[in-house]
Protein backbone atom coordinates (compact mmCIF):
# COMPACT_ATOMS: atom_id res chain seq x y z
CA UNK A 1 0.00 0.00 0.00
CA UNK A 2 1.26 3.49 -0.82
CA UNK A 3 1.93 5.65 2.24
CA UNK A 4 3.52 9.02 2.83
CA UNK A 5 6.70 7.25 3.95
CA UNK A 6 6.96 5.44 0.60
CA UNK A 7 5.71 8.13 -1.79
CA UNK A 8 7.29 11.29 -0.34
CA UNK A 9 11.08 11.63 -0.63
CA UNK A 10 13.21 11.81 2.50
CA UNK A 11 16.16 14.18 2.89
CA UNK A 12 19.33 12.65 1.52
CA UNK A 13 21.35 13.68 4.58
CA UNK A 14 19.16 14.35 7.62
CA UNK A 15 15.86 13.85 9.40
CA UNK A 16 12.51 14.38 7.75
CA UNK A 17 11.15 15.19 4.33
CA UNK A 18 13.10 16.79 1.52
CA UNK A 19 10.33 19.31 0.82
CA UNK A 20 10.23 20.42 4.48
CA UNK A 21 13.94 21.18 4.88
CA UNK A 22 14.56 24.59 6.54
CA UNK A 23 15.66 27.28 4.12
CA UNK A 24 18.74 29.42 4.65
CA UNK A 25 16.42 32.22 5.78
CA UNK A 26 14.89 29.85 8.35
CA UNK A 27 18.34 28.93 9.66
CA UNK A 28 19.46 32.53 9.86
CA UNK A 29 16.30 33.36 11.80
CA UNK A 30 16.88 30.46 14.22
CA UNK A 31 20.61 31.03 14.81
CA UNK A 32 20.43 34.03 17.19
CA UNK A 33 17.98 32.24 19.47
CA UNK A 34 20.16 29.13 19.57
CA UNK A 35 23.25 31.20 20.35
CA UNK A 36 21.40 33.10 23.09
CA UNK A 37 19.99 29.91 24.58
CA UNK A 38 23.19 27.86 24.53
CA UNK A 39 25.92 30.49 24.63
CA UNK A 40 27.50 29.13 21.43
CA UNK A 41 26.71 28.22 17.83
CA UNK A 42 25.13 30.22 15.07
CA UNK A 43 28.10 32.40 14.14
CA UNK A 44 28.12 31.00 10.62
CA UNK A 45 25.35 29.23 8.76
CA UNK A 46 26.35 26.30 6.56
CA UNK A 47 24.19 24.42 4.11
CA UNK A 48 24.37 20.75 3.10
CA UNK A 49 26.21 19.72 -0.03
CA UNK A 50 23.51 19.33 -2.70
CA UNK A 51 22.76 15.79 -3.74
CA UNK A 52 23.90 16.36 -7.31
CA UNK A 53 27.33 17.59 -6.15
CA UNK A 54 28.17 14.55 -4.05
CA UNK A 55 30.85 12.34 -5.55
CA UNK A 56 29.96 8.67 -5.69
CA UNK A 57 32.01 5.75 -6.97
CA UNK A 58 30.48 3.69 -9.73
CA UNK A 59 28.62 0.58 -8.52
CA UNK A 60 30.88 -2.46 -8.36
CA UNK A 61 27.95 -4.81 -8.94
CA UNK A 62 25.36 -5.35 -11.63
CA UNK A 63 22.22 -7.32 -10.78
CA UNK A 64 21.09 -10.26 -12.88
CA UNK A 65 18.22 -9.59 -15.26
CA UNK A 66 15.83 -11.43 -12.95
CA UNK A 67 16.39 -8.80 -10.22
CA UNK A 68 16.91 -5.67 -12.31
CA UNK A 69 13.34 -4.50 -11.78
CA UNK A 70 13.76 -4.22 -7.99
CA UNK A 71 17.39 -3.07 -7.80
CA UNK A 72 18.39 0.58 -8.09
CA UNK A 73 21.62 2.50 -8.63
CA UNK A 74 19.79 5.82 -8.34
CA UNK A 75 21.88 8.60 -6.74
CA UNK A 76 19.30 9.51 -4.09
CA UNK A 77 18.76 5.85 -3.25
CA UNK A 78 22.48 5.22 -2.76
CA UNK A 79 23.20 8.39 -0.77
CA UNK A 80 20.14 8.22 1.48
CA UNK A 81 20.88 4.57 2.32
CA UNK A 82 24.57 5.15 3.04
CA UNK A 83 24.07 6.19 6.67
CA UNK A 84 21.69 6.02 9.57
CA UNK A 85 20.83 9.11 11.61
CA UNK A 86 23.57 9.36 14.24
CA UNK A 87 25.26 12.73 14.67
CA UNK A 88 28.39 11.41 12.95
CA UNK A 89 26.18 10.19 10.08
CA UNK A 90 24.40 13.53 9.70
CA UNK A 91 27.63 15.52 9.67
CA UNK A 92 29.31 13.33 7.06
CA UNK A 93 26.25 13.39 4.80
CA UNK A 94 25.81 17.14 5.36
CA UNK A 95 29.36 17.68 4.08
CA UNK A 96 28.91 15.25 1.18
CA UNK A 97 31.28 12.68 2.69
CA UNK A 98 29.59 9.48 1.57
CA UNK A 99 32.33 7.11 2.61
CA UNK A 100 30.63 3.74 2.23
CA UNK A 101 27.69 4.02 -0.14
CA UNK A 102 25.83 0.86 -1.06
CA UNK A 103 26.59 -0.15 -4.61
CA UNK A 104 22.93 -0.91 -5.15
CA UNK A 105 19.67 -0.55 -3.23
CA UNK A 106 17.09 -3.32 -3.56
CA UNK A 107 13.36 -2.89 -2.95
CA UNK A 108 11.88 -6.40 -2.59
CA UNK A 109 8.14 -6.73 -3.09
CA UNK A 110 7.73 -9.98 -1.20
CA UNK A 111 9.62 -12.80 0.48
CA UNK A 112 10.45 -14.45 -2.83
CA UNK A 113 12.36 -11.31 -3.80
CA UNK A 114 14.21 -11.38 -0.48
CA UNK A 115 15.21 -15.01 -1.03
CA UNK A 116 16.44 -14.25 -4.54
CA UNK A 117 18.42 -11.22 -3.36
CA UNK A 118 20.15 -13.15 -0.57
CA UNK A 119 21.00 -15.98 -2.95
CA UNK A 120 22.52 -13.56 -5.47
CA UNK A 121 24.50 -11.70 -2.79
CA UNK A 122 25.88 -14.95 -1.39
CA UNK A 123 26.86 -16.24 -4.82
CA UNK A 124 28.50 -12.97 -5.88
CA UNK A 125 30.35 -12.37 -2.60
CA UNK A 126 28.41 -9.19 -1.83
CA UNK A 127 27.29 -8.00 1.60
CA UNK A 128 23.54 -7.62 2.17
CA UNK A 129 22.44 -4.86 4.55
CA UNK A 130 18.82 -5.17 5.78
CA UNK A 131 17.20 -1.72 6.03
CA UNK A 132 13.95 -0.66 7.67
CA UNK A 133 13.54 3.07 8.21
CA UNK A 134 17.24 3.90 8.37
CA UNK A 135 17.01 5.60 11.78
CA UNK A 136 19.93 3.70 13.33
CA UNK A 137 22.16 5.91 15.48
CA UNK A 138 24.93 3.32 15.91
CA UNK A 139 26.14 2.60 12.38
CA UNK A 140 23.79 -0.35 12.05
CA UNK A 141 22.90 0.24 8.39
CA UNK A 142 26.11 1.80 7.08
CA UNK A 143 27.66 -0.51 4.44
CA UNK A 144 31.05 -0.34 6.14
CA UNK A 145 31.95 -3.91 5.15
CA UNK A 146 35.59 -3.93 4.05
CA UNK A 147 37.60 -5.40 1.19
CA UNK A 148 36.58 -9.08 1.40
CA UNK A 149 33.26 -8.23 -0.23
CA UNK A 150 32.69 -7.60 -3.92
CA UNK A 151 30.21 -4.86 -3.02
CA UNK A 152 27.28 -4.02 -0.79
CA UNK A 153 23.54 -4.25 -1.48
CA UNK A 154 21.13 -2.52 0.87
CA UNK A 155 17.80 -4.36 1.09
CA UNK A 156 15.07 -1.81 1.83
CA UNK A 157 11.95 -3.54 3.20
CA UNK A 158 9.71 -0.49 2.73
CA UNK A 159 7.39 -2.23 0.24
CA UNK A 160 6.45 -4.88 2.82
CA UNK A 161 4.13 -2.47 4.58
CA UNK A 162 0.80 -4.13 5.35
CA UNK A 163 -1.10 -5.40 8.36
CA UNK A 164 -1.89 -8.85 6.99
CA UNK A 165 -4.18 -10.27 9.64
CA UNK A 166 -5.84 -9.12 12.88
CA UNK A 167 -6.88 -11.59 15.57
CA UNK A 168 -9.29 -9.55 17.68
CA UNK A 169 -10.01 -12.52 19.96
CA UNK A 170 -6.38 -12.91 21.02
CA UNK A 171 -5.73 -9.21 20.44
CA UNK A 172 -2.79 -9.69 18.07
CA UNK A 173 -1.88 -8.92 14.49
CA UNK A 174 0.41 -10.27 11.76
CA UNK A 175 2.27 -7.32 10.27
CA UNK A 176 4.92 -7.02 7.58
CA UNK A 177 8.33 -5.84 8.72
CA UNK A 178 8.58 -2.78 6.47
CA UNK A 179 5.49 -1.11 7.94
CA UNK A 180 6.28 2.35 9.29
CA UNK A 181 4.91 3.38 12.67
CA UNK A 182 2.19 5.81 11.49
CA UNK A 183 0.94 3.41 8.80
CA UNK A 184 0.88 0.52 11.27
CA UNK A 185 -1.31 2.51 13.65
CA UNK A 186 -3.55 3.74 10.83
CA UNK A 187 -4.22 0.15 9.77
CA UNK A 188 -4.99 -0.97 13.33
CA UNK A 189 -7.22 2.00 14.19
CA UNK A 190 -10.43 0.67 12.54
CA UNK A 191 -10.19 -2.33 14.87
CA UNK A 192 -9.96 -0.10 17.96
CA UNK A 193 -6.52 -1.58 18.65
CA UNK A 194 -2.99 -0.25 18.90
CA UNK A 195 0.54 -1.58 19.30
CA UNK A 196 1.29 1.41 21.55
CA UNK A 197 4.99 1.29 20.71
CA UNK A 198 6.21 4.81 20.09
CA UNK A 199 9.99 5.25 19.96
CA UNK A 200 11.23 8.76 19.27
CA UNK A 201 11.89 7.60 15.69
CA UNK A 202 8.25 6.42 15.33
CA UNK A 203 7.54 8.56 12.26
CA UNK A 204 10.37 7.06 10.19
CA UNK A 205 11.03 3.62 11.69
CA UNK A 206 9.51 0.20 10.98
CA UNK A 207 8.26 -2.83 12.85
CA UNK A 208 11.13 -4.95 11.49
CA UNK A 209 13.65 -2.34 12.58
CA UNK A 210 12.16 -2.22 16.06
CA UNK A 211 12.43 -5.99 16.38
CA UNK A 212 15.93 -6.22 14.90
CA UNK A 213 17.27 -3.57 17.30
CA UNK A 214 15.21 -4.33 20.43
CA UNK A 215 13.81 -0.83 20.27
CA UNK A 216 12.45 0.94 23.33
CA UNK A 217 8.99 2.44 23.13
CA UNK A 218 7.25 5.20 25.03
CA UNK A 219 6.18 3.21 28.10
CA UNK A 220 8.56 4.15 30.91
CA UNK A 221 7.60 1.07 32.93
CA UNK A 222 6.25 -2.42 32.26
CA UNK A 223 6.14 -2.74 28.41
CA UNK A 224 9.34 -0.83 27.74
CA UNK A 225 10.78 -2.72 24.75
CA UNK A 226 9.41 -4.30 21.59
CA UNK A 227 10.44 -7.64 23.16
CA UNK A 228 7.36 -7.44 25.37
CA UNK A 229 5.04 -7.09 22.38
CA UNK A 230 6.34 -9.82 20.04
CA UNK A 231 4.35 -13.06 19.76
CA UNK A 232 6.32 -14.69 16.93
CA UNK A 233 8.73 -13.68 14.16
CA UNK A 234 9.30 -14.81 10.59
CA UNK A 235 12.60 -14.21 8.74
CA UNK A 236 14.38 -15.26 5.57
CA UNK A 237 17.97 -16.41 6.07
CA UNK A 238 20.54 -17.50 3.47
CA UNK A 239 19.95 -21.05 4.75
CA UNK A 240 16.17 -20.97 4.57
CA UNK A 241 13.02 -19.73 6.29
CA UNK A 242 12.84 -19.09 10.03
CA UNK A 243 9.41 -18.92 11.62
CA UNK A 244 8.52 -19.52 15.24
CA UNK A 245 5.27 -21.03 16.41
CA UNK A 246 2.74 -18.40 17.48
CA UNK A 247 2.15 -18.84 21.22
CA UNK A 248 1.39 -16.66 24.25
CA UNK A 249 4.38 -18.20 25.99
CA UNK A 250 6.54 -21.30 25.94
CA UNK A 251 9.13 -23.04 28.07
CA UNK A 252 10.42 -25.16 25.18
CA UNK A 253 14.11 -24.36 25.24
CA UNK A 254 15.77 -21.08 24.26
CA UNK A 255 13.32 -18.87 22.39
CA UNK A 256 13.81 -18.61 18.62
CA UNK A 257 12.13 -15.20 18.77
CA UNK A 258 14.56 -13.94 21.40
CA UNK A 259 17.41 -14.91 19.12
CA UNK A 260 16.05 -12.78 16.27
CA UNK A 261 15.03 -9.86 18.52
CA UNK A 262 18.15 -7.73 18.67
CA UNK A 263 20.00 -9.70 15.96
CA UNK A 264 20.40 -6.47 13.91
CA UNK A 265 20.12 -8.11 10.52
CA UNK A 266 23.06 -10.48 11.06
CA UNK A 267 21.10 -13.77 11.11
CA UNK A 268 18.22 -13.16 8.74
CA UNK A 269 15.96 -10.58 7.14
CA UNK A 270 12.86 -10.18 9.29
CA UNK A 271 9.83 -10.11 6.98
CA UNK A 272 6.84 -10.20 9.33
CA UNK A 273 5.80 -10.75 12.93
CA UNK A 274 2.78 -11.44 15.07
CA UNK A 275 2.60 -8.74 17.73
CA UNK A 276 0.47 -8.31 20.85
CA UNK A 277 -1.97 -5.42 20.69
CA UNK A 278 -3.88 -3.35 23.21
CA UNK A 279 -7.15 -1.51 23.24
CA UNK A 280 -6.66 2.16 22.57
CA UNK A 281 -6.38 4.11 25.84
CA UNK A 282 -9.47 6.14 26.77
CA UNK A 283 -8.48 7.60 30.13
CA UNK A 284 -5.28 9.61 30.55
CA UNK A 285 -3.81 11.77 33.26
CA UNK A 286 -0.50 13.59 33.43
CA UNK A 287 1.34 15.84 35.83
CA UNK A 288 4.71 17.54 36.14
CA UNK A 289 6.40 17.30 39.54
CA UNK A 290 9.28 19.64 40.43
CA UNK A 291 12.15 18.62 42.72
CA UNK A 292 14.88 20.79 44.20
CA UNK A 293 17.44 18.05 43.55
CA UNK A 294 17.77 15.37 40.87
CA UNK A 295 18.70 12.84 43.58
CA UNK A 296 15.41 13.44 45.40
CA UNK A 297 13.53 12.91 42.16
CA UNK A 298 15.49 9.69 41.57
CA UNK A 299 14.49 8.42 45.03
CA UNK A 300 10.83 9.11 44.22
CA UNK A 301 11.14 7.36 40.86
CA UNK A 302 12.74 4.33 42.50
CA UNK A 303 9.79 4.00 44.88
CA UNK A 304 7.33 4.44 42.02
CA UNK A 305 9.12 1.81 39.92
CA UNK A 306 8.85 -0.66 42.81
CA UNK A 307 5.26 0.24 43.77
CA UNK A 308 3.36 -1.81 41.19
CA UNK A 309 1.54 1.30 39.95
CA UNK A 310 3.16 0.99 36.51
CA UNK A 311 2.88 4.58 35.28
CA UNK A 312 2.97 4.84 31.48
CA UNK A 313 5.26 7.85 31.79
CA UNK A 314 7.79 8.23 34.58
CA UNK A 315 10.59 10.30 33.09
CA UNK A 316 12.85 12.31 35.34
CA UNK A 317 14.68 15.30 33.84
CA UNK A 318 17.55 16.99 35.64
CA UNK A 319 17.45 20.78 35.91
CA UNK A 320 19.57 21.33 32.80
CA UNK A 321 17.48 18.93 30.70
CA UNK A 322 14.29 20.58 31.94
CA UNK A 323 15.66 24.01 31.03
CA UNK A 324 16.65 22.87 27.54
CA UNK A 325 13.11 21.66 26.86
CA UNK A 326 11.40 24.63 28.58
CA UNK A 327 9.50 22.05 30.60
CA UNK A 328 9.78 22.84 34.31
CA UNK A 329 10.55 25.67 36.75
CA UNK A 330 14.07 27.13 36.46
CA UNK A 331 16.68 25.31 38.51
CA UNK A 332 14.40 22.36 39.30
CA UNK A 333 14.46 18.74 38.26
CA UNK A 334 11.17 17.66 36.70
CA UNK A 335 9.33 14.34 36.88
CA UNK A 336 7.02 13.82 33.88
CA UNK A 337 4.37 11.48 35.24
CA UNK A 338 1.52 9.91 33.29
CA UNK A 339 -1.09 7.16 33.57
CA UNK A 340 -3.42 5.75 30.92
CA UNK A 341 -5.97 2.97 30.59
CA UNK A 342 -8.48 1.60 28.12
CA UNK A 343 -10.66 0.19 30.91
CA UNK A 344 -10.90 2.50 33.90
CA UNK A 345 -10.21 6.02 35.18
CA UNK A 346 -6.63 6.63 36.33
CA UNK A 347 -7.26 9.34 38.93
CA UNK A 348 -6.57 7.04 41.87
CA UNK A 349 -3.15 5.73 40.74
CA UNK A 350 -2.17 9.31 39.91
CA UNK A 351 -3.15 10.46 43.44
CA UNK A 352 -1.12 7.64 44.97
CA UNK A 353 1.91 8.43 42.79
CA UNK A 354 1.77 12.11 43.67
CA UNK A 355 1.64 11.24 47.37
CA UNK A 356 4.87 9.27 46.84
CA UNK A 357 6.45 12.22 45.05
CA UNK A 358 5.49 14.63 47.85
CA UNK A 359 7.09 12.34 50.43
CA UNK A 360 10.38 12.84 48.58
CA UNK A 361 10.04 16.60 48.36
CA UNK A 362 8.21 16.81 45.06
CA UNK A 363 5.96 19.75 44.22
CA UNK A 364 3.22 18.59 41.80
CA UNK A 365 1.70 20.94 39.28
CA UNK A 366 -1.78 20.70 37.84
CA UNK A 367 -3.06 17.24 36.96
CA UNK A 368 -4.40 17.19 33.41
CA UNK A 369 -6.91 14.50 32.55
CA UNK A 370 -8.42 13.25 29.33
CA UNK A 371 -12.02 12.09 29.47
CA UNK A 372 -13.24 9.02 27.56
CA UNK A 373 -14.00 9.42 23.87
CA UNK A 374 -15.51 7.18 21.24
CA UNK A 375 -12.74 4.52 20.83
CA UNK A 376 -12.92 4.53 17.04
CA UNK A 377 -12.25 8.27 16.93
CA UNK A 378 -9.20 8.34 19.17
CA UNK A 379 -5.99 9.51 17.53
CA UNK A 380 -2.47 8.53 18.51
CA UNK A 381 -0.87 10.77 21.03
CA UNK A 382 2.65 9.46 21.68
CA UNK A 383 3.99 9.65 24.29
CA UNK A 384 1.10 9.75 26.83
CA UNK A 385 0.52 13.25 28.12
CA UNK A 386 -3.03 14.53 28.43
CA UNK A 387 -1.90 18.16 28.33
CA UNK A 388 -1.24 20.95 25.89
CA UNK A 389 1.98 22.68 25.01
CA UNK A 390 1.48 25.31 27.73
CA UNK A 391 1.95 22.83 30.59
CA UNK A 392 5.23 21.13 31.65
CA UNK A 393 4.26 17.70 30.30
CA UNK A 394 3.09 19.16 27.00
CA UNK A 395 6.26 21.24 26.70
CA UNK A 396 8.41 18.17 27.30
CA UNK A 397 6.41 16.14 24.78
CA UNK A 398 6.78 18.82 22.11
CA UNK A 399 10.56 18.97 22.68
CA UNK A 400 10.80 15.16 22.62
CA UNK A 401 9.15 14.88 19.22
CA UNK A 402 10.97 17.90 17.76
CA UNK A 403 14.47 16.83 18.87
CA UNK A 404 15.47 14.88 15.72
CA UNK A 405 14.47 17.84 13.53
CA UNK A 406 16.30 20.35 15.72
CA UNK A 407 19.49 18.33 15.51
CA UNK A 408 19.67 18.96 11.74
CA UNK A 409 19.50 22.69 12.47
CA UNK A 410 22.26 22.33 15.05
CA UNK A 411 24.53 20.81 12.40
CA UNK A 412 23.95 23.80 10.13
CA UNK A 413 24.66 26.38 12.86
CA UNK A 414 27.75 24.72 14.33
CA UNK A 415 26.42 22.95 17.42
CA UNK A 416 27.57 19.45 18.34
CA UNK A 417 24.48 17.63 19.57
CA UNK A 418 24.30 13.96 20.46
CA UNK A 419 23.31 11.52 23.17
CA UNK A 420 24.27 8.26 24.80
CA UNK A 421 22.15 6.03 27.02
CA UNK A 422 22.59 3.10 29.36
CA UNK A 423 21.04 1.26 32.32
CA UNK A 424 22.33 0.58 35.84
CA UNK A 425 20.93 -0.87 39.05
CA UNK A 426 19.62 1.48 41.73
CA UNK A 427 22.30 0.59 44.29
CA UNK A 428 25.03 1.78 41.91
CA UNK A 429 23.23 4.66 40.25
CA UNK A 430 24.47 7.59 42.37
CA UNK A 431 28.18 6.75 41.98
CA UNK A 432 27.71 5.71 38.37
CA UNK A 433 25.94 8.95 37.46
CA UNK A 434 28.54 11.12 39.16
CA UNK A 435 31.43 9.37 37.40
CA UNK A 436 29.81 9.38 33.95
CA UNK A 437 28.80 13.05 34.20
CA UNK A 438 32.29 14.09 35.31
CA UNK A 439 34.01 12.03 32.62
CA UNK A 440 31.73 13.30 29.85
CA UNK A 441 31.98 16.92 31.01
CA UNK A 442 35.77 16.73 31.14
CA UNK A 443 35.99 15.07 27.71
CA UNK A 444 33.70 17.65 26.09
CA UNK A 445 35.63 20.54 27.64
CA UNK A 446 38.99 19.15 26.52
CA UNK A 447 37.88 18.39 22.98
CA UNK A 448 35.64 21.40 22.40
CA UNK A 449 37.56 24.05 24.35
CA UNK A 450 34.40 25.97 25.12
CA UNK A 451 31.17 25.93 27.13
CA UNK A 452 29.43 22.61 27.70
CA UNK A 453 25.78 21.66 28.08
CA UNK A 454 25.45 18.21 29.63
CA UNK A 455 22.15 16.89 30.95
CA UNK A 456 20.46 13.65 31.96
CA UNK A 457 16.98 12.18 32.00
CA UNK A 458 15.50 8.78 32.77
CA UNK A 459 13.78 7.36 29.69
CA UNK A 460 12.67 4.10 31.32
CA UNK A 461 12.64 2.81 34.90
CA UNK A 462 12.54 -0.69 36.34
CA UNK A 463 12.15 -2.02 39.88
CA UNK A 464 15.89 -2.72 39.94
CA UNK A 465 17.24 0.37 38.15
CA UNK A 466 16.84 3.30 35.75
CA UNK A 467 17.86 3.88 32.15
CA UNK A 468 19.75 7.22 32.20
CA UNK A 469 19.94 9.09 28.89
CA UNK A 470 22.62 11.78 28.54
CA UNK A 471 22.53 14.73 26.14
CA UNK A 472 25.64 16.67 25.10
CA UNK A 473 25.66 20.10 23.44
CA UNK A 474 28.92 21.89 22.66
CA UNK A 475 30.52 24.17 20.05
CA UNK A 476 31.22 22.09 16.96
CA UNK A 477 34.71 22.00 15.49
CA UNK A 478 33.73 22.83 11.92
CA UNK A 479 35.06 20.23 9.52
CA UNK A 480 36.23 18.02 12.40
CA UNK A 481 32.90 17.22 14.03
CA UNK A 482 33.16 13.46 13.54
CA UNK A 483 36.59 13.22 15.15
CA UNK A 484 35.43 15.57 17.91
CA UNK A 485 32.40 13.45 18.72
CA UNK A 486 34.33 10.18 18.48
CA UNK A 487 36.72 11.38 21.22
CA UNK A 488 33.82 12.39 23.46
CA UNK A 489 31.86 9.21 22.78
CA UNK A 490 34.88 7.02 23.46
CA UNK A 491 35.53 8.62 26.86
CA UNK A 492 31.88 8.40 27.87
CA UNK A 493 31.50 4.80 26.69
CA UNK A 494 34.66 3.77 28.54
CA UNK A 495 33.20 5.25 31.73
CA UNK A 496 29.82 3.53 31.19
CA UNK A 497 31.44 0.10 30.81
CA UNK A 498 34.00 0.61 33.58
CA UNK A 499 31.26 1.62 36.02
CA UNK A 500 29.12 -1.44 35.26
CA UNK A 501 26.48 -0.08 32.89
CA UNK A 502 25.41 -1.35 29.48
CA UNK A 503 26.75 0.22 26.31
CA UNK A 504 23.15 0.59 25.12
CA UNK A 505 19.70 0.34 26.65
CA UNK A 506 17.66 0.78 23.45
CA UNK A 507 19.89 2.13 20.66
CA UNK A 508 21.33 -1.25 19.61
CA UNK A 509 24.99 -2.13 18.94
CA UNK A 510 25.64 -1.58 15.24
CA UNK A 511 29.22 -0.90 14.23
CA UNK A 512 29.75 2.12 16.45
CA UNK A 513 29.18 0.30 19.76
CA UNK A 514 31.08 -2.86 18.84
CA UNK A 515 34.32 -2.11 20.80
CA UNK A 516 32.36 -1.75 24.05
CA UNK A 517 29.85 -4.49 23.32
CA UNK A 518 32.80 -6.86 22.87
CA UNK A 519 33.87 -5.99 26.41
CA UNK A 520 30.36 -6.36 27.81
CA UNK A 521 29.19 -9.72 26.49
CA UNK A 522 30.65 -13.06 27.64
CA UNK A 523 33.27 -14.53 25.30
CA UNK A 524 31.47 -17.89 25.27
CA UNK A 525 28.30 -16.17 24.10
CA UNK A 526 30.22 -14.52 21.26
CA UNK A 527 31.40 -17.94 20.11
CA UNK A 528 27.86 -19.28 20.27
CA UNK A 529 26.62 -16.33 18.22
CA UNK A 530 29.33 -16.90 15.61
CA UNK A 531 28.29 -20.55 15.40
CA UNK A 532 24.67 -19.55 14.87
CA UNK A 533 25.72 -17.12 12.15
CA UNK A 534 27.76 -19.83 10.41
CA UNK A 535 24.73 -22.11 10.40
CA UNK A 536 22.29 -19.49 9.11
CA UNK A 537 24.60 -17.37 6.97
CA UNK A 538 27.56 -19.54 5.90
CA UNK A 539 28.90 -16.93 3.45
CA UNK A 540 28.72 -14.17 6.08
CA UNK A 541 26.53 -12.17 3.71
CA UNK A 542 24.27 -10.42 6.22
CA UNK A 543 25.35 -7.11 7.80
CA UNK A 544 29.00 -8.02 8.41
CA UNK A 545 30.73 -6.21 11.26
CA UNK A 546 27.64 -5.97 13.44
CA UNK A 547 27.53 -7.88 16.78
CA UNK A 548 30.32 -10.33 15.89
CA UNK A 549 32.89 -10.78 13.17
CA UNK A 550 32.19 -13.98 11.25
CA UNK A 551 34.75 -16.71 11.74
Amino acid sequence: MATEATTRRRKHWGWGWEDAQPSRADLEAAAPGIRERLGFGGDEIEEPVPLEQIELPEPRLEPPASLAEIVSADRHDRVSHAYGRAYRDLVRAFRGRIENPPDLVAHPRDEADVEALLAWCSESGAAAIPYGGGTSVVGGVEPRVGDPYSGAVTIDLGALDRVLEVDETSRAARIQAGTFGPSLEDQLRPHGLTLRHFPQSFEFSTLGGWIATRAGGHFATLHTHIDDLVESVRAITPSGEWESRRLPGSGAGPSPDRMLIGSEGTLGVITEAWVRLQQRPRWKASCGVAFDEFAAGAAAVRELSQSGLHPANCRLLDADESALTHAGPPGKALLVLGFESAHHPVDEPMRTALDVAREHGGDPGEVRSKAPEEPGRLRDNPPPDGGGSEDPVGAWRHAFLAAPYLRDTFVAVGVLSDTFETAITWDRFADFHAEVMETARRAVAEVSGGPVKLSCRFTHVYPDGPAPYYTILAPARRGGEVEQWDEIKSAAADAVIACGGTITHHHAVGRDHRPWYDRQRPDAFAEALRAAKRALDPSATLNPGVLVDPA
